[in-house]
């Protein structure tokens, strides 16, 4: 069984910045695509970001694009978050999660595994 841990949540002003990490126990992590998705109070699961298994492919829902990066250390096992720019819409439980297919994808049933989330609150 994968484990994947988040870290990194918070509360930040509007305007301000949050970096999440991801950890996986996965020992073949470096061959899968991994993916973020965030949760808003009283609304689905929505996707976030995706990124390849090398990670020099990323995709990015609109709503985040050009405020948000996803990354990854292939020897570290992780993939990150950086959130910038943050708004009050932001404001969900994000989600890490991993597949066992090396391409990007937005769909949240194409994800085998999933983190307990970590709680992000941006204050107006």
């Amino acid at each position: 069984q994968v484990q994947l841990v988040e870290s990194g949540g918070g509360l930040v002003q509007a305007g301000g910045s949050l970096r999440l990490s991801c950890s996986s126990s996965r020992h073949t992590f470096s061959r899968y695509a991994m993916g973020w998705f965030r949760q808003a109070p009283g609304k689905g699961r929505e996707f976030v970001a995706t990124i390849n298994w090398s990670g020099g492919s990323t995709d990015y829902a609109d709503s985040v694009k050009g405020r948000f990066t996803i990354s990854r250390d292939n020897a570290k096992n992780t993939v990150s978050l950086q959130m910038n720019s943050l708004k009050p819409e932001d404001t969900a439980v994000y989600y890490c999660a991993g597949r066992r297919v090396a391409f990007m994808n937005r769909m949240e049933y194409e994800y085998d595994s999933w983190g307990q989330g970590t709680q992000v609150t941006v204050s107006s």
